[in-house]
């Protein structure tokens, strides 16, 4: 296949059983010669052997014109006609997109910046796409809606997906996770009235406040806490409450505190109503948080304007991941159609150089990241913490169901295609709060705590 077709010794013409281009006889000496090792090349190779095909149908005259006029010559001759460089531009851009008018919800909060960012900043546009982004009020309503396919894609949790595909909380659904959103970016918030309660140890009936169920937040507070000896079914309470109205809550005190994302965070300290006990990278750095999610349905149904959306989202993440343009990044997703908060408190966050509340500023370039890889290692540890906690009841084939909703190989290829480098999906080091995390053992670290369900 990927055989040089300006070679009079290729035949273009399949012989043999293996669908090669020779003959059975010579099957085990030429499937020995190299291929180019560069995937583009090889893509080349296709996009020439197709154009000879159509000039000379007949093989045998194709390979005695290359004999008698030489490569070189053949090949000015064909480009003559047609552009060689042309013809492979036009494969390597795909089809159009077969829906570009496309809505994804989101929730507004800065976990969200690709998504978000990719609308004003033109990143949809880039890839031929009119993408409406569309605020919504909660996670519950985003998992309605996006089930419902009111939404064509999402902004998620990061274990959202995961549950919807196994049929936890909700009917079970194929959804996939092709891009992560942001990595680390949440923080644990205290009320101001507990300035002097730092250590866990003091919070046994505390009420706290996570997004949802099955996020990631929901499984830092409660790993850590256990981590301190609490039980977090027993000794606090852990509800709900979608992240623009922890504020209000920690305010009117129905709340000790949460462990949300931002903006929030930095707002309960803009308020003066709070202030942040620790970032959470500082229990997991490099942790996931939220992430693009679409349905197996529509990336099989749609598959142009999925890798077109996928490439916008990789692009805008690779962009925020830079900090010389968060300030610029904190302007853009400001106003009141997405995150309606104030620029300043954005940047505290984006750039790192924050108040904390307790009467420091500090400084953390990491207070929250962006990278778009979804390790398939992120997908088994969140599994093993809904084992842990009762989520998931039955038997799970972790690796499996890791594999089949976070696309870790639709990434790689669309990062290769916007000529970013893809990382090695097995090398991911994974390590909660000194504990480092096996992948490949997740019921023996399930079976490992000695707090669990």
């Amino acid at each position: 296949m990927f055989k040089d077709p300006f070679d009079p010794k290729t035949r273009l013409g399949q012989r043999c059983a293996c669908g090669g281009d020779h003959l059975a006889a010579d099957h085990s000496r030429l499937t020995a010669s190299a291929v180019p090792s560069g995937e583009e090349e090889r893509w080349n190779r296709v996009v020439d052997a197709a154009v000879l095909r159509a000039v000379f149908p007949a093989d045998a005259a194709r390979r005695q014109f290359l004999k008698t006029v030489g490569a070189s010559t053949a090949l000015a001759a064909v480009a003559s006609v047609l552009p060689l460089g042309v013809a492979r531009e036009a494969f390597a851009q795909g089809g159009a997109p077969e829906k570009k008018s496309l809505k994804i919800g989101f929730i507004p909060i800065t976990c969200a910046t690709p998504i978000i960012m990719a609308h004003p900043m033109g990143f949809y546009a880039k890839q031929g796409l009119d993408v409406e982004v569309v605020k919504t009020a909660g996670w519950a309503v985003i998992r309605d809606k996006a089930l419902a396919k009111e939404y064509d894609a999402a902004h998620m949790l990061s274990p959202m997906p995961l549950a919807i595909s196994l049929g936890v909380g909700s009917a079970a659904s194929p959804w996939t996770i092709p891009a992560i959103e942001n990595i680390n970016g949440q923080a644990i918030t205290l009320a101001t009235k507990h300035k002097d309660k730092r250590d866990p140890k003091d919070w046994k009936g505390f009420k706290f406040a996570v997004p949802f169920d099955y996020s990631m937040h929901n499984y830092l507070l409660r790993y850590y806490v256990a981590e301190h000896g609490l039980d977090p079914d027993k000794d606090i309470s852990i509800r709900s409450v979608p992240p623009p109205e922890m504020v209000a809550n920690l305010r009117a005190d129905n709340i000790d505190g949460f462990l949300g994302p931002d903006p929030f965070n930095q707002r309960a300290v803009y308020d003066g109503v709070g202030y942040i006990h620790l970032l959470t990278k500082e229990l997991w750095d490099g942790h996931p948080c939220c992430a693009f999610g679409v349905s197996k349905e529509f990336a099989s149904q749609n598959p142009n304007s999925y890798k077109a959306m996928l490439k916008a989202i990789i692009d805008a993440t690779a962009y925020a991941s830079k900090q010389d343009n968060r300030k610029e990044i904190a302007k853009a997703i400001a106003p009141a159609n997405y995150l309606n908060q104030p620029e300043t408190v954005l940047e505290q966050i984006l750039t790192g150089t924050y108040a904390d509340g307790l009467g420091a500023v500090k400084k953390e370039p990491n207070r929250i990241d962006f990278d778009p890889f979804p390790w398939n290692q992120f997908a088994v540890w969140m599994l093993s913490q809904m084992k842990r906690w009762g989520q998931l009841k039955a038997d799970v084939d972790y690796a499996k169901v890791a594999a089949d909703v976070f696309l870790a190989t639709d990434t790689t290829a669309m990062m290769k295609e916007l000529g970013y480098t893809p990382p090695d999906p097995s090398k991911k080091t994974i390590v909660v709060m000194g504990k480092p995390f096996d992948p490949t053992k997740p019921q023996a670290y399930v079976d490992s705590f000695a707090i669990k369900r």
